[in-house]
């Protein structure tokens, strides 16, 4: 059997959970089966050992060495990871991720910094198979914020939310983000944070919950300049596939730089579906659109990925449609309740209409 390696965010605003979120997970995946495997804050290694913002002539300077330093432990570890005894599954924590330094910086110095590292922002978010972001305590829950489990961090209550919103908002359009908030006791936000983890990693299986609505088309200028709300361009091309089974390949990025996945899906019942997705490489996503199915269509749709109330949209826009758009869901469990955008229309609700599925609209 292939090894399965998936490497994971844990971000967040000051005084989120981290630690203990990090302890859980290794209690819990490794009963699981898991070898679990952490990459240390890099923040907290640079400055402790002496190398810091205000140490440096230019914070973009101490920034692009955050990220170079971050990138390679990465490496390192995956490697690693590769060449482990014993357990088929490995699950890479990264205590922040590359995109976290985003938030640090003015968007110029984070531009200075993808040139420096001869990346983009496409590269950078898929760099991490899933991203789950601990919302601070000092947005809901301020009577537990403290700074005194780490001599790096030095926030005030209001320099924590702007960070913790400008944390989300780099991360935003990565295609599994997730926000965990404070809206239930620490436990249980400890607890929702294990659950959406599982449901990622396919554990006990691969479920996908989702639920899907029509909506009005939306304001997609106001979409474009809010920034909890990331564009991008998806082009999804269906190939042959057994009864009762859905496979796609799809192309995901904005600006000429892309990533490619490939997909299959099987429906169970209501809003329930297996799901399986892996990475592909700009070859073999070349090479599986040999196999498309010609009774359908390729599919070509904007997509706007959007944090709203610590819940993650997605809006798709295509070019068929000029009144209306869909959009997407993806939730943890049947019952989670939803708060919709309250500049988005919703028309009605389309999850068990199979004639509002992707694969239904590729039809020729």
């Amino acid at each position: 059997m292939a090894k399965q390696i998936s490497k994971i965010v844990i971000t967040g605003g000051p005084c989120a959970g981290k630690t203990t979120g990090l302890s859980r997970i290794q209690a819990e995946f490794t009963k699981l089966g898991y070898t679990v495997i952490f990459i240390g804050e890099t923040a907290t290694e640079l400055i402790t050992g002496g190398v810091a913002p205000w140490t440096l002539e230019r914070n973009v300077d101490y920034q692009i060495c955050q990220m170079k330093l971050q990138l390679e432990k990465e490496k390192i570890f995956n490697l690693a990871a590769n060449k482990m005894k014993g357990s088929d599954k490995v699950l890479i924590v990264c205590d922040r991720g590359a995109m976290d330094n985003k938030a640090y910086m003015t968007d110029d110095d984070f531009k200075l910094a993808l040139k420096e590292l001869n990346l983009n922002e496409t590269q950078l978010l898929g760099e991490y198979d899933a991203v789950f972001h601990l919302v601070t305590a000092a947005k809901g829950a301020v009577e537990f914020y403290t700074l005194s489990n780490n001599q790096a961090r030095t926030e005030t209550v209001e320099q924590a939310i702007e960070k913790d919103d400008r944390l989300v908002s780099a991360w935003t359009g990565h295609a599994h983000f997730r926000v965990i908030d404070n809206s239930c006791g620490f436990e249980e936000k400890m607890k929702k944070l294990i659950s959406e983890i599982l449901v990622f990693l396919g554990e006990p299986e691969p479920l996908e919950i989702e639920r899907k609505y029509l909506i009005e088309y939306p304001d997609v200028s106001a979409l474009e300049s809010n920034p909890n709300c990331r564009r991008v361009e998806i082009i999804q091309t269906y190939l042959k596939s057994a009864d009762g089974e859905e496979v796609r390949v799809r192309q995901r990025g904005e600006n000429g730089n892309y990533l490619y996945y490939k997909t299959i899906k099987r429906k169970l019942d209501g809003v329930k579906r297996v799901e399986i997705e892996s990475r592909l490489s700009k070859d073999e996503y070349l090479a599986l659109l040999m196999d498309a199915d010609t009774s359908k269509r390729q599919i070509r749709k904007t997509r706007y990925c959007l944090t709203y109330q610590n819940q993650y949209f997605e809006i798709d826009v295509y070019p068929f449609w000029q009144d209306r758009a869909i959009m997407e869901i993806e939730l943890a469990s049947e019952d989670e309740k939803i708060t919709f955008p309250s500049f988005i229309k919703v028309i009605k609700e389309v999850t068990l209409d199979d004639a509002y599925k992707n694969s239904s609209l590729a039809k020729i």
